[in-house]
């Protein structure tokens, strides 16, 4: 563990701003059981996986085929970059509007110059892709975007 001290001001703003600060906090005990009984899940029946890894593969082929800039390759945490912190906000506003819960990240949590709404999607009807979702939600989550990008002027 490292150690800061210094005047209140100066550790209060690094409290806010500091990176590793922010991504730092620890785990509620309930929360480390659901996350080892999720690895019992998985490991007795690999059906999820299978079915995430095709939601996924799913929502970022239709993502990028609408004209959207993703990074991240396969993962279900599918980040969708724009271009300046504003619009991240706008977009994850404007999604709501839909019932889709889209995070718009911008510095200090992401380098500065990069701003992106993660596609941590969930859909109320996170990209958090899930795997319990349908391919019409995913469908729904990607015509979400699209409609959202156009009006945007993102797509």
């Amino acid at each position: 563990r490292i150690h800061t001290s210094g005047p209140k001001p100066l550790i209060d703003m690094l409290r806010q701003k500091s990176r590793p600060y922010l991504f730092s906090n620890s785990l509620p005990p309930p929360v480390v059981a659901s996350a080892s009984k999720v690895f019992d899940i998985i490991m007795a029946d690999n059906s999820l996986i299978a079915k995430l890894a095709a939601n996924t593969k799913r929502f970022r082929s239709k993502m990028t085929a609408a004209g959207f800039t993703l990074t991240g390759k396969d993962h279900p945490i599918s980040p969708v970059m724009l271009k300046e912190a504003s619009l991240a906000s706008k977009f994850a506003d404007e999604m709501l509007k839909r019932d889709i819960y889209v995070i718009g990240f911008s510095f200090p949590v992401v380098p500065k110059g990069v701003q992106m709404g993660t596609c941590e999607v969930w859909l109320e009807s996170e990209s958090n892709c899930q795997p319990l979702h349908t391919e019409e939600e995913v469908d729904q989550c990607v015509d979400a975007f699209t409609e959202v990008g156009k009006q945007l002027g993102v797509v």
